[in-house]
């Protein structure tokens, strides 16, 4: 990944959580529609090209870990109660534990996404694949309106705006940090070891991914919006001319 890469993964997370901070209003609409486009691209992504690519390279049994990356994500959002999703659940009280529940949840996940922003180019090992762009602005859009929802949970938790920031800047950082390690440790692993972990973190974007869209019509009576709608096909479509 280039410095600019990583920069991008960076400043995304600091304006989701600027916007909070200044607007401290939720604009559910807007957030629903970016977050649906984002799971939308992220499953695609997946699907269309991260699977392939894992299978592709002959190590049996990884659906197994993909499986286990599912269940992974499904603990990790008990902590940050839904955060990544677009969830605002604040708490009664500013207490330590709630802040440092949700950071958990939330960085585990932003440490797993980094990951496959490096290995794709390990999975093959020619050092001329450069297929990770697609998931970089699909992880990006994720990541913006996550923090933005990090940022106004803390807010109306009544933590103070020195909390929110540290909160906002240790968030930023995970996921540059999964592709750093991505880079420097997993292209020492075992191209079996660097299999299990990139199947880990495909099931973790597979929950995400369908979570958010199977959240899109929640507390309307699942009544279909044509324009959600509308958002996800061109979501999935970009995504497949991406890595097409």
């Amino acid at each position: 990944m280039t410095f600019l890469e990583y920069l991008l993964l960076f400043v995304a997370v600091l304006a989701g959580g600027a916007a909070a901070v200044v607007t401290r209003k939720r604009y559910p609409d807007v957030i629903n529609l970016v977050l649906s486009f984002s799971g939308a691209f992220i499953l695609a992504v997946a699907v269309l090209h991260l699977i392939p690519e894992l299978y592709s390279v002959g190590v049996r049994g990884v659906g197994v870990f993909v499986l286990m990356g599912f269940v992974i994500q499904i603990v990790l959002d008990g902590y940050s109660r839904g955060v990544e999703h677009g969830h605002i659940h604040a708490a009664h009280q500013a207490t330590f534990g709630f802040a440092a529940s949700v950071m958990i949840g939330l960085c585990l996940h932003a440490l797993l996404e980094g990951i496959p922003l490096a290995e794709q180019a390990h999975l093959h090992d020619d050092g001329h694949y450069h297929a990770h762009g697609p998931l970089l602005y699909g992880i990006i859009l994720h990541k913006a309106p996550a923090s933005f929802a990090l940022g106004l949970l803390l807010i109306l938790s009544g933590y103070s705006q020195r909390v929110v920031w540290a909160c906002l800047l240790i968030f930023a950082c995970m996921s540059p940090l999964g592709a750093f390690l991505s880079e420097s440790l997993l292209s020492h692993m075992s191209l079996y070891a660097r299999s299990v972990v990139m199947a880990v973190v495909i099931g973790s974007f597979l929950h995400i991914a369908t979570t958010i869209l199977f959240e899109v019509g929640s507390g309307e009576r699942h009544r279909l919006k044509y324009g959600r709608l509308i958002i996800i096909v061109v979501g999935m479509g970009l995504a497949w001319l991406a890595v097409g």
